[in-house]
């Protein structure tokens, strides 16, 4: 990335961060402008504003109406840039289900990893919040997806997400799906315990990550 991009990104990230809906608007609109990559432009700019502005929610210095705020002012650039990315129309569709798992209502990670995963080039199943762990199973069975990504911010809903897989293997379909997991309370070594596939701390990872494992499930079958 060029220096001048590297700063456009860096002032669309602090307009979210600091909540500057017209601003994150303005610059979203110079970056389309300037001709700079619209997929590059979500994710270092109003992505990264939005990750900021969430570890501010995490330290307690930003609560709920901030946080809200952060994702208007992101989702006002997106809607600027989102009809400028570059996709492949003609490539087949992955078809993932997304939701927050039952019991909890925080759905601000989630949205953002729907929205990373669609610019991305997935076909996503939107299920919202507090979904019963076997909703994800069916709807996944349901339309043929391949992937199931399933998020939470509270420590007493994560039994809830170790479900999905055990109702996946009961019915002996385990192999049929990779599994993805995250938000705050998860890591790594939860994913791994449960048997999740994957795992991504930040939501422009999640589709990088996504690829990789559906990628890794072709070859095998290969």
């Amino acid at each position: 990335m060029s220096i001048h991009k590297d700063q456009l990104y860096e002032k669309l990230a602090t307009a979210v961060v600091e909540l500057d809906e017209d601003l994150a608007k303005s610059l979203s609109q110079e970056a389309v402008d300037k001709g700079y990559d619209a997929w590059e432009t979500i994710e270092h700019g109003l992505v990264e504003g939005v990750d900021r502005a969430g570890k501010l929610f995490d330290e307690e210095t930003y609560f709920i109406p901030e946080l809200l705020i952060a994702a208007d002012a992101m989702y006002a650039g997106l809607d600027i840039l989102k009809p400028h990315v570059k996709r492949n129309e003609h490539a087949t569709k992955r078809r993932v289900v997304i939701g927050v798992i039952e019991g909890d209502t925080h759905d601000i990670g989630k949205n953002l990893v729907r929205l990373m995963l669609d610019v991305g080039g997935f076909e996503v199943f939107d299920l919202g919040r507090d979904v019963p762990p076997r909703a994800f199973t069916e709807k996944a069975k349901e339309v043929g997806a391949e992937l199931i990504a399933i998020s939470t911010l509270m420590t007493t809903t994560m039994d809830g997400i170790a479900e999905v897989i055990r109702i996946l293997k009961a019915e002996n379909i385990r192999d049929q799906f990779k599994v993805i997991v995250g938000g705050a309370p998860i890591s790594q070594s939860f994913a791994d315990r449960i048997g999740a596939d994957g795992y991504s701390a930040k939501a422009s990872a999640a589709v990088q990550l996504a690829k990789r494992l559906l990628q890794a499930k072709e070859e095998v079958a290969a």
